[in-house]
């Protein structure tokens, strides 16, 4: 008789607008339900891969019950799409670990190949897996004009940025409550360890290790040289008072997903959620080993 497999269920999510995502994914729902774990499909990446109605062969689900729905979450796609599967996970109630699946670019976070799917889902499956949580941020926007303030979750960033017109923009820092300092610059990056190889790394901040628990405060292209990036403890609460007025057009961009437009008086607020977020790991791959390969160090 077969071991029964760690994990009964296993919520798949694709990036609807990549095909071979979709095609990964068939494949991983037909090799899981083989092996005694039943699949259960994102409703965007089902409809992308016409896998409802009539042609529909597992369950399919809306993207907000799909942690709820499994005990497990494959992501099929870039770190993009593993950004959209983490806030699905940390905004249920249900704490199920996460997985990727690389068919995007770069791939820090989805760190399973397309030829090595086969391989990790027996591992899953065996438990033959690590585990490690990472650290994600808690956003609010509040002021005139803001939505009704309320928590955004944030596996990477949250971003204050100049519009396509706007001019350098004027944003006042404090730190539990603490002036910091104006910095002038096209943008303030808030970042967490496991983002400081996104975005932060692009604007020149320090690549620090996930099992880290640390809030990264960098600025895009400052308009003083002697702005630098600032690690900051991870249970401190970082306030931004971006200067809006008539004449510039500043924004909030949250991992990666449709701008917020600021307006005069906004004030976002970024300090660290209270859950974390559960990835798991079906190779020896270290960190090091990572940024060896996709920043192609030598050695």
């Amino acid at each position: 008789m077969a071991d029964t497999p760690v994990f009964a269920r296993a919520a798949l999510l694709a990036r609807p607008s990549l095909p071979e995502a979709l095609e990964t994914m068939r494949e991983a729902a037909e090799w899981l339900e083989a092996h005694g774990c039943t699949p259960v499909i994102d409703r965007a990446g089902a409809e992308a891969a016409g896998l409802t109605g009539a042609q529909a062969r597992w369950d399919v689900v809306d993207r907000d019950n799909l942690a709820a729905a499994a005990d497990v979450v494959i992501a099929f796609g870039g770190d993009g799409t593993l950004l959209d599967a983490a806030r699905a996970v940390a905004n249920s109630s249900s704490d199920v670990p996460l997985i990727g699946v690389n068919l995007g670019r770069l791939g820090f976070l989805t760190d399973i190949g397309r030829a090595e799917m086969t391989e990790s889902l027996e591992a899953l499956l065996a438990g033959r897996t690590r585990m490690d949580t990472r650290l994600m941020l808690s956003a609010v926007v509040t002021g005139p004009g803001a939505p009704v303030p309320s928590s955004r979750l944030a596996l990477n960033d949250v971003v204050v940025t100049r519009g396509a017109l706007s001019r350098m923009i004027d944003v006042q820092v404090t730190v539990d409550g603490q002036y910091v300092c104006h910095v002038k610059a096209d943008g303030l990056i808030i970042a967490s360890a496991t983002g400081s190889t996104a975005y932060n790394l692009s604007a020149g901040g320090p690549i620090v290790h996930p099992s880290v628990d640390a809030l990264l405060l960098t600025p895009i292209a400052p308009h003083t040289l002697t702005n630098r990036p600032v690690v900051l403890p991870a249970d401190c609460r970082i306030q931004l008072h971006a200067a809006v007025d008539a004449h510039t057009d500043t924004l909030v961009t949250i991992d990666g997903q449709p701008a917020v437009k600021l307006e005069p008086g906004s004030i976002v607020a970024v300090e660290r959620a209270p859950k974390r977020l559960r990835l798991i790991h079906t190779s020896d791959r270290t960190h090091f080993d990572m940024l060896r390969e996709k920043l192609k160090w030598g050695g």
